[in-house]
Parts: C-alpha cells; sequence; structure tokens
C-alpha cells in the first residue's frame, strides 16, 4: 500500500494508484508495445512492499510478488530488451513508517540492505542495470520539507502538516538514504557485481539553474541552488561528503558521516542516473527567516521561471515545465567537470500534458510538442557526447500515462495513451511514432559509423 494512499486530498484529483494502468496484469501486452516501438531498454521499479509486505525479511516474503517480477523480467529478455531496475523509488513499506518512522530512523539502512540483497539473489542473474534510489532530494523535500509528498511531513509553518521539522527531518531523511545506497552498492560489489556481471548507480533528479542576471550574486545563487538540491546527493557519492557551502550554510543541522562511512560513500556508484526535464532561473534572496529554519529556504535562493514576464523556455501546459534543451547539455558538462567526468545515463527525460475538464484524448494522442521536445534534446545529447561526456543511455518517462504522485491522473507523461475510463485500453501518441522511426534510422546508422542508440 502506498502511504499517498492515507492522503488523498494531497493528491491532485484525490485519485489513488490502486489500480492505475494495472500493469500488472496487461504486463505482456505492454511489452510487445515497448517491442513495437523498438525500445530497447526497459526501466522499470521494484516495489518494496509488493515483495516484502513488512518491509523485513522476518516478516516474510510475498512470493506471489518475486513471482511477477521475474515474470516481467523474462519477457523483456525474451523480446530482445534490458531491464533496468530501480530498487526505491519512494514507496516504502508502511509498516516501517509507522514501527519506527522509515527514513528518520537510521534502522532503515540494515532494512534496504536486506531488501537489495533480496533483489540481487532472486533477479541478479538476468538484471545487469540497478539504481538504488530515484531522486532521494525529491523525494526528502517533497515528504520532510514541503510535506506535499509522502509521508506529508514538515514544519506547520512551511504546509499542511500535522507533524515534521523542516529544518532537520530532511538532513537526517537524505543522510540515511545516502547510507542506504551506499550500504547496498557495498553489498552488491563484494558479494554479486563479478558473479552477474551487472552495474549499480544512484538516479537524482537534475534542474539546471542558471543565474536570473548577469550580476555576482545571481551567480552564485545559481551555484547554491545547484549544491542544495542535487550536489546534496552528488557530492557525497562522489567525494565522500556534502557540498561545502551546505556545511556553512546549514551547520550543526547537517549531520555527519564517519570517517568509516565516508569512506564506503565516497565512488558508491558505476553511474549516475540523471533525471532532466527543465531549466531555472536563480536569483540571491538574504531574507531573514527568523526561527523559522528550512530546508526549502537555507540555500537563500528565489526560483523563478521567467524574467521580465517572460518564460525562460517555451512554455508547456504544466506550469513548472518549459523546454529548454541546452540545459540539458549543461548540466551534464557541469557534471562532467565538476565530478571527475562520471558514467552517465539519463534515467529520465519528458514532457507532460496537463488534463482538464475539457481535453479530449485527440489533444494528448496529437502530442507534437512532445516530439519537438524530444527531438531537440536529443540533439543536444548527441552534442553533449561529442563532447567528451561519457552518457550511456537515454530514457524517457514515460512509455505509459500513468499515476504521477501528488498530480494523481492530471498529468500525462506516456508516449502511449491510457483511456482511463474505458477499460485502459492503450493508444500509441504521435511520439511513440515518432520514436519508432527515430529508432529504426538510428539502427541503420549504428550499424554503418556506430552512432549512439538511445532507448526507454
Amino acid at each position: 500500500m502506498l502511504y499517498f494512499h492515507l492522503m488523498a486530498e494531497k493528491i491532485a484529483d484525490e485519485s489513488n494508484g490502486d489500480v492505475a494502468d494495472e500493469f500488472y496484469y496487461l504486463l505482456k501486452d505492454d511489452i510487445a508495445r515497448v517491442k513495437e516501438v523498438g525500445l530497447d531498454s526497459f526501466r522499470f521499479s521494484i516495489s518494496w512492499p509488493r515483495i516484502l509486505p513488512s518491509g523485513k525479511i522476518s516478516g516474510g516474503i510475498n512470493q506471489k510478488g518475486i513471482n511477477f517480477y521475474n515474470r516481467l523480467i523474462d519477457l523483456l529478455l525474451s523480446n530482445g530488451i534490458q531491464p533496468f531496475v530501480t530498487l526505491f523509488h519512494w514507496d516504502l513499506p508502511e509498516a516501517l513508517e509507522d514501527v519506527y518512522g522509515g527514513f528518520l530512523n537510521p534502522k532503515i539502512v540494515d532494512d534496504f540492505r536486506d531488501y537489495a540483497n533480496l533483489c540481487f539473489q532472486e533477479f541478479g542473474d538476468r538484471v545487469k542495470q540497478w539504481a538504488t534510489l530515484n531522486e532521494p532530494n525529491l523525494f526528502t523535500k517533497g515528504g520532510y520539507a514541503e510535506g506535499g509528498g509522502a509521508p506529508g511531513r514538515c514544519s506547520i509553518y512551511i504546509g499542511n502538516c500535522s507533524e515534521g521539522n523542516s529544518a532537520t527531518e530532511p538532513y537526517i531523511v537524505m543522510h540515511h538514504l545516502i547510507l542506504s545506497h551506499a550500504t547496498a552498492v557495498q553489498l552488491y560489489k563484494e558479494k554479486y557485481q563479478t558473479l552477474q556481471n551487472g552495474t549499480i548507480g544512484v538516479i537524482v533528479n537534475c534542474n539546471w539553474y542558471v543565474p536570473k542576471y548577469d550580476t555576482i550574486a545571481s551567480k552564485r545563487a545559481a551555484q547554491r541552488a545547484r549544491d542544495f538540491d542535487w550536489g546534496w546527493t552528488i557530492h557525497p557519492v562522489v567525494y565522500g561528503d556534502y557540498p561545502k557551502i551546505m556545511r556553512e550554510m546549514v551547520g550543526n543541522r547537517l549531520p555527519n558521516f564517519t570517517k568509516e562511512q565516508s569512506k564506503m560513500i565516497k565512488g558508491s556508484f558505476n553511474f549516475l542516473g540523471v533525471n532532466y526535464y527543465t531549466t531555472i532561473y536563480a536569483e540571491d534572496s538574504r531574507y531573514d527567516t527568523g526561527a523559522n529554519l528550512s530546508y526549502t529556504t537555507d540555500s537563500h535562493v528565489n526560483r523563478s521561471t521567467e524574467k521580465n514576464g517572460i518564460p525562460i523556455c517555451e512554455s508547456t501546459s504544466i506550469s513548472w515545465l518549459h523546454i529548454c534543451p541546452w540545459g540539458l547539455r549543461d548540466i551534464l558538462l557541469y557534471i562532467k567537470g565538476r565530478y571527475e567526468s562520471p558514467t552517465i545515463i539519463v534515467t529520465e527525460n519528458g514532457m507532460g500534458y496537463l488534463a482538464n475538464s475539457s481535453s479530449t484524448m485527440s489533444d494528448f494522442i496529437n502530442d507534437n510538442l512532445r516530439i519537438k521536445y524530444h527531438s531537440v534534446h536529443l540533439s543536444y545529447l548527441s552534442k553533449t557526447i561529442k563532447e567528451g561526456v561519457d552518457v550511456r543511455g537515454y530514457f524517457i518517462w514515460s512509455f505509459l500515462d500513468n499515476f504521477e504522485w501528488t498530480g494523481g491522473y492530471t498529468i500525462r507523461f506516456g508516449i502511449t495513451y491510457v483511456d482511463y475510463v474505458n477499460g485502459l485500453q492503450r493508444y500509441f501518441k504521435n511520439s511513440a511514432l515518432w520514436f519508432h522511426n527515430f529508432l529504426k534510422k538510428e539502427n541503420i546508422a549504428s550499424a554503418t559509423n556506430s552512432s549512439p542508440l538511445y532507448s526507454e
């Protein structure tokens, strides 16, 4: 059960993920569609509560859950599609939240290690690409600083939360997330990697930040935004500690790693997964928060998407999402320079359409703006690879329309339309047909000049 189920009022359409796309029952047809488009890799997440309802090995394994993922993995491989598996995509077993507070408690590290170990044992003979965590920075910000995401904790002066502390809890949770990640990576490298011949990494949401004004203050604000938003995760796994600016500005509210922990987390990845959607303006905001401290204001950055009434880039129907393909190039070049040229996989890139009362299926099927979005991002990605960034893959978000967390079913990111009213029928959108043609051309090109292939 998703913890969101308890908080319907925080979902845009007060829906839940109980039914969603029914991928559990329709996976054979859906994977046939993936193959039809021509995609050679499929990213999915294992649901921790689906295979361990209590969150713990001692509480029993749900064999039906294990069987489902085995069917999915085998079906993908039989169709020539490589599985890319994420271990934690925000659905913490509710039992662990109830018993000890979930990621607020260091006990979570051992339970996550045991869960990861079970997955490596059961699926690692066929899964060659693992991600420990999906967007721990967004999970932490939404769930423990702003309160809009599960488990809905924040300070009362931040949002509509019944409990929480936005000044301390986000930092504690991220600390335990990083330790959970590194512990799972250490286990994989020591026990499984040589035998199973796979790779493992972590996925981070990365908005690109640019100075709103050509001033030193705005330039420094953009750098702080990068460090606080995603350097918060990447810096520790590359260098063994949080960014220096966070240490300076957060002080003793930012937890410390022991020497042993720092050694363990440093270099705890084979690749970095980068989820990129858009670019945002940053400007300095040296306001006095008084006693109302929060992760959301600790960076002293005002974030915005327009200047003098002009959007930062081409707008979409989603207010925060603008089409800034050059931001993908800039962020990948930045990561290359600042974080020792890591291997990178673009694990999410995509554009959603916001539904309203007058929206029709035709409005979503004819998604030519999404085609433009992917086309220009792939163009900039190609340039970035030629400039020396070690990018190994590109995943779209997403293949199917789906339950978009706090957005519920009001936002459609898929290249395949799901009819939620009439039996969950699937229909390819124009973008799916575009990708089909694009990948056919790329396959021909790769046979002659080794051009990079992009896959979902």
